[in-house]
Formats: C-alpha cells, sequence, structure tokens
C-alpha cells in the first residue's frame, strides 16, 4: 500500500533501467531525439558544423549516452530502485490474481481509490437505471460507420456553403485509422460521503469528438464572458469577494450564507431542453445572428450532431446517452451550463437586487496550445456549486430556493443555509458581523503532496512550500488560522519525506520574499493583516488567464481566427498609438467614423494629454515631453529567481537588459532613479546577492561612461545616456535586419556572430544520467570552439 500511498503522480527511479529495449535501443532512440534538437538549434542559428566537427561531435554524443546508460547505479539508488520496482510488480499481479478488487484513479484528487470491485459495478449499475440518461441499443447496425456517415455529411455542408474552411474541415475531420467506438468509465469521488461514481464516456478516437471540442471552443469564451460577473474562480476569488461585500457594508449580524449543487447536472437536462436553451442564448447574445461565418442555424445542427452521435460501449453492450451530454465530451460542460444560465437567472436578479452575493465555480480544466500560431486557448469547466449571501430571514430564503427547485424538475438542488459554511477548499463564518476565512479540509478527501523521493526535477520540490504557503495566506482571514495551515504543511511536507532543512529554507524564503518574517517568528496580527491582503489581491494565473479570456465581448473567439504568416521576429497587436494638434471633438468624429468603417472592426479609444501605451507612460506638459515606465497594475512583475538553475550569464543579462530598458524610456533622470530602485528592489527579493547587485549596476554604468550617475542624478549626463541607448538597434531591430540582408554572402559571419548564444539544457532522471548536461556541454565547446 506504501506505493499508491504515493499518489498519481509520483515517478519511480531509473524506469529505463527495467525497460524491455536494449540499452542500444534506449541510446539510439534518445539520440534520435538530441540530434534533431542540437540540428534544429544549429539551423535556427544559421549555422553549420564542417565535416571533420561533424564526424567527430554527434558520434561523441551517442558514445557519451551510451556510456551513461550502461553506468552502474549507486548501491543506494539501485536497492531503492530494485525494491520499487519489485513493489510495482506485485501491486500488479495482485490486481490480476483478484478479480474481485478494483483499483482506479480518483475525481479531483491525485490518489488512488482500491475497493470492491462488486460494491463498484453496483453503484455503476445504479447510476444508469437513476439517471435514465442511457438506452440499451439492440439493432445489429454498425454503429461506428453511421456516427462517421453523419459527421462527414455535415461537414461536408458545412464546407461547400463557407460555415467553415478548409483547414477546420480538415481539423474535425474523423481520422479514418484511429476510429473507433467511444466506452463508458466511473471514477469515484472520495472527496463526497460513499464515494459517489462519475460517468466518463472517452471519446478520443470516435467520430464526432473534434466536432464537440470545435464547439466547445466557439462558445465557452462567449458564454464565460456572460457569466463572468456570476462565476468564482476558485477558494481566493470567493474570499475577496467576500471582503468586499464587508466593505460595502452589507455583512449583517444576521446575515445568512447558502450553498447548494446540482445533482447529476450533466446527465439530467434534457435534450430538447438543453437545445431550446442553447437557441436562446445564441439568439439573445450573438449580434447579427452568427460568430464569424458561422450561423445560429449552422452551430445548431453542430450541436444536434454531437448529441445524436453520443453512442458509446459499455460491458459488452451498446448504449445511447439520450439525456443531457456525455462526460468526456468537450460540448457537454458549456451546453450544461447555459442550461443552467437560463434556470439561475431568476436568482441571480434577486441577488443583485438585493446587493448580494451568488457566484458559481468555474474551474481550469486544460490549455490548448496551438503550435502553427503560438497561441493558447483557455478553456473551462463549469460546475454545479453555488454559494450565495442574504439578509432575508431563514424561512424566506428557503422558500426562494424551494421555488427555484420546483421550476425545473431536471435541475435537482440541495442546499445549506448557515452563519458558518463550507465552500470549495474555504470555510466561511459570519460571527456577529465578523468575517472569517479559513481554509476548509473535507473529511472524506484524501490531501496529497507530491512525495519528496519521487523522480521530478527539483525545482517542482521548490514551489511546492511556497505555493502551500500563499494559497494559505490568501485564504486566512487571521494570523491563528494561517499559523495553524502552517503547521499541517509543515507535517505533511514531512510525512512525505521533505527534509527539515529544506523546508525550514523554504518557509524562510515565503516569509523574507513578502516581507513578513515578524509572523513566523511572533504571529503579528497587523504585519499578517497586509501579507493577507497584499497576496489576496494579486492575480492568479487563472485569473490572468481568464481576463484574456474576457476582455472583450465581442472578441472572435480564437478557434475561428484565421491563421496569419506571423514573422517570427515581430509580435502583431491591436494596441495604436496618434498624436494630433486637433480638437478633442475633431479627433472624436474621425475615431467613430473609423469605428463604423468596418462592423466587425470595433475599437475603444483613450484621448488625454497622458496616456499609458505598451510599457510606456507618455505626458505632454505644457509643450514638454515626458516618457517613464508603465507598470501596468494587473500585472505580476516577474524577474528570474537567483536560486532557479540557469547558466550565470542569464542573470548577469538580467540586471543589464532591465537598466538598459529603464534608460531608453525615461526621459527624466528622477524617473530612471526611480526605475533603478524598483529593479534593485525586485533584484533582492528575489534572492540575487547584494554584492552581485552592486557589481553589475556598476558595471552597467561604468560601459556606458555614466559611472557619475551613481553619486548624482546629472540631467545632462543622463541625457546623453538617454539619446545613446534610445538610438542603440534593439536585439530584435538587428535581427529584422539581418533578415534582410543576403543570407547566402553572411552565413559565415552570422555563424560566428552567435556561435556564443545557444543555450542547450536537458533535465534527465536520477543516477547516471545526470551528468548529461555537463558532457555534453563539454562536447559542445570542444567540436565549436
Amino acid at each position: 500500500m506504501s506505493m499508491l500511498i504515493k499518489g498519481l503522480k509520483y515517478i519511480p527511479p531509473c524506469q529505463s533501467r527495467f525497460s524491455r529495449q536494449s540499452t542500444d535501443a534506449i541510446v539510439n532512440e534518445q539520440y534520435k531525439t538530441l540530434r534533431t534538437i542540437v540540428q534544429g538549434c544549429l539551423d535556427d542559428h544559421r549555422m553549420q558544423l564542417v565535416e571533420p566537427r561533424e564526424k567527430e561531435g554527434f558520434p561523441s554524443l551517442k558514445r557519451i549516452l551510451h556510456e551513461l546508460q550502461s553506468k552502474k547505479l549507486p548501491r543506494k539508488l539501485e536497492i531503492r530502485t530494485r525494491r520499487e520496482r519489485k513493489v510495482v510488480r506485485s501491486i500488479i499481479k495482485i490486481l490480476r490474481q483478484r478479480p474481485d478488487i478494483t483499483a482506479r484513479r480518483t475525481d479531483k484528487s491525485k490518489v488512488f481509490y482500491v475497493g470492491n470491485a462488486t460494491v463498484f459495478a453496483e453503484k455503476a449499475s445504479k447510476y444508469m437505471i437513476e439517471t435514465e440518461a442511457y438506452q440499451e441499443i439492440s439493432n445489429e447496425h454498425c454503429i461506428l460507420s453511421e456516427n462517421l456517415y453523419l459527421v462527414t455529411s455535415l461537414l461536408a455542408s458545412l464546407l461547400r456553403k463557407g460555415a467553415i474552411n478548409q483547414e477546420q474541415h480538415k481539423k474535425m475531420s474523423p481520422k479514418i485509422d484511429t476510429l473507433e467506438l467511444a466506452h463508458l468509465h466511473f471514477i469515484p469521488k472520495p472527496h463526497k460521503l460513499d464515494t459517489p461514481l462519475r460517468p466518463i464516456v472517452a471519446a478520443i478516437h470516435a467520430p464526432a469528438t473534434e466536432v464537440s471540442k470545435f464547439l466547445n471552443d466557439l462558445l465557452a469564451p462567449v458564454f464565460l464572458r456572460i457569466a463572468r460577473k456570476t462565476t468564482f474562480i476558485n477558494g481566493i476569488d470567493l474570499v475577496r469577494a467576500l471582503e468586499k461585500y464587508v466593505a460595502d457594508g452589507h455583512l449583517k449580524p444576521t446575515t445568512l450564507l447558502i450553498t447548494f449543487d446540482v445533482e447529476n447536472l450533466y446527465t439530467m437536462i434534457p435534450r430538447q431542453g438543453a437545445l431550446e436553451a442553447l437557441m436562446q442564448f445564441l439568439e439573445r447574445h450573438l449580434r447579427n445572428r452568427k460568430i464569424g461565418t458561422l450561423h445560429i442555424d449552422d452551430i445548431m445542427r453542430m450541436a444536434r450532431l454531437v448529441l445524436d452521435t453520443n453512442v458509446f460501449a459499455y460491458e459488452n453492450k451498446y448504449y445511447r446517452q439520450i439525456r443531457g451530454g456525455a462526460m468526456g465530451s468537450a460540448f457537454t460542460q458549456t451546453l450544461a451550463n447555459i442550461y443552467m444560465l437560463d434556470w439561475e437567472q431568476k436568482l441571480i436578479e434577486y441577488q443583485q437586487a438585493d446587493k448580494e452575493i451568488y457566484g458559481r465555480l468555474v474551474e481550469n480544466l486544460r490549455m490548448i496550445f496551438n503550435t502553427t500560431n503560438d497561441v493558447s486557448i483557455v478553456v473551462f469547466r463549469y460546475i454545479d456549486d453555488v454559494f450565495m449571501t442574504t439578509n432575508l430571514t431563514f424561512d424566506q430564503v428557503k422558500q426562494r430556493l424551494e421555488n427555484a427547485h420546483r421550476k425545473d424538475p431536471n435541475i435537482r438542488i440541495s442546499y445549506s443555509i448557515q452563519s458558518t459554511i463550507d465552500f470549495l477548499d474555504v470555510t466561511v463564518s459570519n460571527d456577529n458581523s465578523q468575517l472569517k476565512t479559513s481554509i476548509f479540509h473535507k473529511p472524506a478527501a484524501e490531501p496529497y503532496i507530491l512525495p519528496y523521493t519521487s523522480d521530478h526535477p527539483r525545482h517542482v520540490y521548490h514551489n511546492i512550500p511556497y505555493a502551500s504557503l500563499l494559497r494559505a495566506a490568501r485564504i486566512c482571514s487571521n494570523v491563528e488560522d494561517f499559523d495553524m495551515e502552517r503547521v499541517r504543511i509543515d507535517l505533511s511536507l514531512l510525512l512525505n519525506e521533505y527534509p527539515p532543512s529544506f523546508i525550514s529554507k523554504h518557509f524562510h524564503r515565503f516569509f523574507e520574499l513578502n516581507q513578513a518574517m515578524p509572523v513566523l517568528a511572533l504571529l503579528d496580527p497587523q504585519v499578517y493583516r497586509e501579507l493577507h491582503q497584499n497576496l489576496l489581491h494579486k492575480p492568479t494565473r487563472k485569473e490572468k488567464q481568464l481576463q484574456d479570456t474576457t476582455e472583450d465581448v465581442d472578441a472572435l473567439p480564437e478557434v475561428l481566427q484565421k491563421k496569419k504568416p506571423w514573422d517570427s521576429n515581430i509580435m502583431y497587436i491591436d494596441d495604436v498609438f496618434m498624436t494630433t494638434n486637433l480638437s478633442l471633438d475633431q479627433i472624436k468624429i474621425r475615431l467613430n467614423i473609423a469605428d463604423e468603417q468596418d462592423g466587425n472592426i470595433r475599437i475603444t479609444h483613450t484621448i488625454g494629454s497622458t496616456v499609458e501605451f505598451l510599457d510606456v507612460l507618455v505626458e505632454n506638459n505644457q509643450g514638454q515631453l515626458r516618457t517613464s515606465v508603465f507598470h501596468k497594475s494587473a500585472a505580476e512583475p516577474y524577474i528570474l529567481p537567483f536560486l532557479s538553475d540557469h547558466p550565470r550569464h542569464i542573470h548577469r543579462s538580467t540586471v543589464k537588459s532591465q537598466l538598459l530598458r529603464v534608460a531608453r524610456l525615461c526621459s527624466h533622470v528622477e524617473d530612471f532613479d526611480k526605475e533603478r530602485l524598483n529593479i534593485e528592489f525586485t533584484l533582492l527579493l528575489n534572492e540575487y546577492p547584494p554584492k552581485f547587485v552592486t557589481y553589475q549596476f556598476k558595471n552597467f554604468f561604468h560601459t556606458n561612461n555614466v559611472s557619475s550617475l551613481m553619486e548624482q542624478l546629472d540631467e545632462v549626463v543622463y541625457g546623453e545616456l538617454h539619446r545613446q541607448a534610445l538610438y542603440q538597434a534593439t536585439r530584435r531591430e538587428k535581427q529584422q535586419e539581418q533578415g534582410q540582408l543576403d543570407m547566402t554572402s553572411n552565413a559565415n559571419q552570422q555563424a560566428n556572430a552567435n556561435q556564443n548564444d545557444i543555450f542547450v539544457h536537458f533535465t534527465f532522471e536520477s543516477g547516471p544520467m545526470l551528468n548529461f548536461k555537463q558532457e555534453l556541454k563539454n562536447l559542445w565547446k570542444k567540436t565549436l570552439h
């Protein structure tokens, strides 16, 4: 059981040592991959290895790989590797010999579920009977070929009428060589009492899978923009909303807290009702009844297709889903939430009229990275958990919820009304108008931290203590609860074999970086309050992704945006800067004419004597130009931490490039000095040694012949530095200029210029392969110098 307790993400060490492949086969595979990477790196920098070097370099690379793969493991590591290998094999053997035991991955956690196979099967059967969502198919037709015909026919029709283009048609078309019928399986939900099951239809190679993904990518951003004001991303988002609610004076001694969730949302909604809700949603929120080239009728045809092809195999039988949509189908999540959006409108209106909170959880499900045009599409999963506040009486709010419950027999809710309540990972309490929030640990949920002995890169472990403390500081409203959570994190890390010195070091790092050491030493409530507020209002990664998705209500979904032949040296942006000597009314008229010129292009503008553009604050002060660095309020500054395992020249370049950028942008020495202090402070927070920072600063000023600026803020001297730096070509400008030259005549010069700009990094498993990085570096120097 000790191996299973380590969880789903645990990686046993040195697994390649027990591969069925021979050492030669493993080496050949690694060599082929590395040669492709190295050759690509050389090509990108327009470099060529002359024949003697090529003959020496690549065979040496293969020899190094073979030597390291053949090298014997250290004795302690070999004993551990063999022991864990033996445990894994014994688990597999037991599961094969014991059909009465089932082992499954779990829903919303990284631990394994091990239980009685008969009980598990009974729960699955009971779920299928109670939901009445599945109908057995008894005819002998080839269901797979029927679904294939339906999909290809619809896509051909949409292509002919111009609703989709050739590229979209190709992406959504089923792949004949990998085509297979979907199959149903269940995963347990151990975070809920009695461990209920969640049905998952695995349809990765089913005919309509790509159509379902396309519909989700098309409609999810539209839905999210409409529903953003009534969604929570996580518990941190909830705490932020609650503290604003208190600041606005709405929390009273009688304020009640409410949570409710919808039972089996995705499988309980009626097919026809869901399609009608989708039609109403599209008609209400789509301008000109279309998204891009897709009209509402086209979208509805695709939606019906996805529902019509919800067919799968389970226990040697075929079934069709006749209610809701398949869990595992991307479009199902958006369709179910559009259906529920209509259902919850009345409650939302009540809450908004009473200035109360109403929010439903939205989770980040996945990010799709499009390698064609280097964009990432954020796709969200909307959950059936809702949080509300109210100043109505208990009976009044209960009546309101009962009315909502009776509104639609397909949506069954279970609710809780209290002054202290648990929602997501937060316990919220109203103690006589005093808000208290702390971390909620579900009693049925199994906590998980990646074991320290897992064969992950070491930087993964560095992030875990910091991220855990960061979450606790954001959620816990008072220092006592935070300290209790800190102790809990400490204990969890120790139980997962994290060294005490490692834990202590990273705990101190968290408090030092956030200037909150008195919290660690004295539990100072005032310092903690400042820490809590500062961290709570910093946007999380999910919020940044969500902001990018919801900024423009009328934006064309990424899935419909045309691919452009991007210049790799230039990033094209839709921001424009202009100057004018026209009057305010005259320039507004011009901009309005431009806005009305094309219905597909809508602009928002700012007109003033001081404006922000990109990373520059531009000011016209009575005919005097002033420029300085603009820091976006929602942007979180980032500098590579000094402890990161990057080559040291990267950290040196970081300091130089920061100062150079500031010297280019700031027109006045006072603004430059202010930014210099800001850079110095940021570097120190990221653990750059003071001596290192001071040396690099002095080196910058000395190289640019302005050392006197370190002693005295001389406007004349700084003006020379500013102009010199401003008109010095940037790296991008040099690359662009180089790209316009004759590549043939300059190939050798370019190779020499870029020779020292190539840095290759690899992460390998434990054991001798850890030395590969240094060996490759030595070979690289020997071959290229």
